[in-house]
């Protein structure tokens, strides 16, 4: 502050002049050389701020166009994934229906196929019954007829077995004299 005051008195009482205190005079000088070079930097560097200013608001007018770009893009993407999502979602819906179809004619099918052999497994019981009862009948038969054989056997001797031979060549005879 003193040397302000200083430099001020010495400008206002005496004007201009010459100093021959050397450390006043080079405060005095610093100041002016200050002034100077703020003087001639000022436009130099205004000059260089200018233009720095001027490439960050094209940066930024880029950036704010590349944003609006993207956020079109983004938009447009948006659309193609909802469009995307009902084309999904109608696949499902067909490949739902399909199956549905699918299982129902399964069904369908495994119904007639069992209907079917319901069928044929009567049909073959039914004819391994009547297999089964033909057998019986002649195994039965088979065993009357041999029953009755011996029956004969035992019960028809000699005698009754001429008057049978007789009985039949009259019977015969009497058909053959009609």
């Amino acid at each position: 502050m003193e040397i302000f005051n200083v430099v001020g008195q010495n400008i206002l009482y005496s004007g201009l002049s010459f100093n021959s205190n050397f450390l006043e005079a080079n405060v005095f000088n610093i100041l002016l050389l200050l002034f100077g070079l703020i003087y001639v930097l000022k436009n130099f560097l205004g000059s260089i701020l200018n233009d720095r200013q001027k490439k960050v608001l094209v940066a930024i007018r880029e950036s704010e166009e590349r944003l609006d770009q993207a956020n079109i893009r983004l938009g447009e993407a948006e659309k193609q994934l909802a469009q995307t999502q009902i084309i999904i979602n109608q696949i499902i819906n067909e490949a739902e229906a399909t199956a549905k179809k699918v299982r129902e004619s399964i069904l369908e099918q495994g119904k007639f196929d069992i209907e079917k052999l319901t069928q044929s497994s009567k049909v073959s019981v039914k004819f391994a019954e009547n297999q089964v009862r033909l057998q019986i009948q002649q195994q039965i038969t088979s065993l009357a007829i041999q029953k009755v054989t011996a029956g004969f056997k035992s019960q028809i001797n000699s005698m009754m077995h001429s008057k049978i031979i007789d009985q039949s060549i009259m019977q015969l005879e009497g058909e053959i004299n009609l």
